[in-house]
């Protein structure tokens, strides 16, 4: 066999969700798989073959620098092709990417370093200042070069289910985060789940504009792509400017986006929503709750209804509404085939129909545990088995699920979680302030944005600045509020709730 060709057949066992992957890989080699470029500009299209010959260049270039199985590698990068390679890279090598957000900054990225202590950062050359002094650089530019020109023979290694495949940063209600160890198994139940749920083939068109970085664009988007062997075009983000022109190019079978970017599409005229919308026939929506005036909103200009669902990046996708019957406003739809729920008060019992409690969950798709936590880890989950989301919902007689809110203090804005014991750490820090609280407050296009309360003389232009240069953009309180003290309950406790 060529060199040029991986030699998928004569290796040892690949695990689950390469093997859910070699179908379009392999199997469709010479089909178009992925384009890339901006709207209106020059797209480059790449076939499955090409893409997994590049993956595997790049598998060997890893293994030369050093990587090995169980070895962590940390990738802050916008989206493109060489995210998707390197993905594929650590998938094969049974190493563990660790997706690092390309708003944090070196506060952030610096927390995840130390937790998940990587082989390297793989970034941008201008994000070196980023690298945790015991940490190594690798230029995301020179090490592409350097996997041009090596063969597509990656070295082989035995994986199964329970490898570990990659270490997604999430955080509970107080600490800071904490790393998600999604396996080879959870990823590829998730998948499978999710082609059959929503009817996903090799004749859809996905448009890919959520960042790769997150389990919604990751775990779903990318795992569903390259399961199905779906033809995907892959954008760095999400442009309001620019999306109806991508419509118009690329006219998409299926979109995944977040509340926000429905809220931005709204803003198209009726008749240039109709004319887009005609070919679409999955519009998908989760990593925040979707209001129903933007469900219903959608549907009068659109024609189409949102099919709305529910995840975490612990357990991937758990609840979405069908794809088939009502989707209705304002749920979550009911469980996916595999998937086991039940809701509990806080005695752990059983609650009733229309009764809220914690929503509990357990599947295939849930992670293996957090990263080198073993306590958070037990404590996580019930002797059962079953995972604690700390969402409150209630379930209807017939078996939709409607969340409640959080259980924690947890803000989720425009669909990234922001933990505001991370603000209130940085406020803290600034001379003039001697206490401080975040709560989230409800916002039309984002879900809820964070705002800050403060006791002390600081002015709020200098604490927005220091904020800025340590905090990313979406974690921002939008307001600081000064007062001469913080709410507190009778056992001395702050009390959120009356700021919020």
């Amino acid at each position: 066999m060529p060199l040029s060709t991986p030699c998928y057949a004569c290796r040892v066992s690949r695990g689950p969700l390469l093997a859910l992957f070699e179908a379009s890989l392999r199997g469709r080699a010479g089909q178009p798989a992925l384009d890339l470029g901006p709207a209106g500009g020059p797209v480059q299209t790449l076939t499955f073959g090409e893409l997994s010959a590049r993956a595997a260049r790049m598998a060997r270039t890893l293994a030369a620098r050093g990587l090995r199985r169980g070895d962590r590698l940390a990738v802050q990068l916008v989206n493109g092709p060489e995210f998707l390679e390197l993905f594929l890279a650590c998938l094969e090598l049974g190493a563990l990417l660790v997706p690092v957000n390309v708003l944090y900054r070196e506060r952030e990225v610096g927390h995840i370093l130390a937790d998940a202590e990587p082989k390297a950062l793989v970034t941008t050359g201008d994000r070196r200042s980023a690298t945790a002094p015991r940490t190594a650089f690798w230029d995301v530019a020179a090490l592409s070069a350097e996997a041009a020109a090596d063969p597509p023979n990656p070295p082989e290694v035995a994986l199964d289910g329970a490898t570990p495949a990659a270490i997604v940063y999430t955080s509970g209600t107080t600490g800071r985060a904490k790393g998600a160890v999604l396996t080879h198994a959870s990823l590829a139940a998730n998948a499978r789940v999710l082609l059959e749920a929503w009817r996903i083939t090799e004749e859809d068109r996905y448009l890919a504009v959520l960042p790769l970085f997150h389990v919604h664009g990751l775990g779903n988007g990318v795992c569903c792509w390259l399961a199905s062997g779906c033809r995907m075009r892959l954008v760095e983000r999400f442009e309001h400017a620019t999306a109806e022109r991508l419509f118009e190019e690329f006219r998409p079978t299926l979109f995944f986006g977040v509340p926000t970017i429905y809220v931005r599409l709204l803003a198209w005229p009726s008749d240039v929503a109709r004319r887009l919308g005609v070919g679409v026939r999955l519009f998908v929506s989760g990593s925040a709750p979707l209001p129903a005036s933007v469900f219903h909103a959608f549907e009068e200009r659109f024609g189409h209804a949102i099919l709305e669902r529910y995840g975490m990046t612990e357990t991937l996708m758990t609840l979405g509404n069908p794809y088939l019957g009502e989707r209705r406003p304002g749920t979550v739809g009911k469980p996916f085939a595999g998937v086991e729920i039940r809701i509990r008060d806080g005695e752990g019992s059983e609650v009733g129909e229309g009764v809220t409690g914690e929503l509990q969950v357990r599947g295939p798709s849930v992670f293996a545990g957090y990263w080198q936590k073993p306590e958070a880890t037990a404590a996580a989950f019930t002797p059962d088995g079953f995972f604690r989301t700390a969402d409150l919902a209630a379930r209807a007689a017939d078996g939709y699920v409607s969340l409640r809110g959080r259980a924690s203090d947890l803000i989720i804005s425009g669909g990234f979680n922001v933990y505001p014991r991370e603000i209130e750490d940085v406020l803290l820090e600034q001379p003039g302030v001697s206490e401080a609280a975040v709560v989230g407050r409800p916002d039309a296009k984002r879900g809820d944005v964070p705002v800050a309360y403060f006791v002390g003389s600081a002015e709020p232009e200098a604490l927005a600045a220091a904020c800025s240069k340590q905090l990313a953009s979406f974690k921002l309180p939008r307001a600081f509020v000064r007062l001469d003290s913080l709410p507190r309950n009778a056992m001395g406790k702050l009390d959120k709730a009356k700021l919020a």
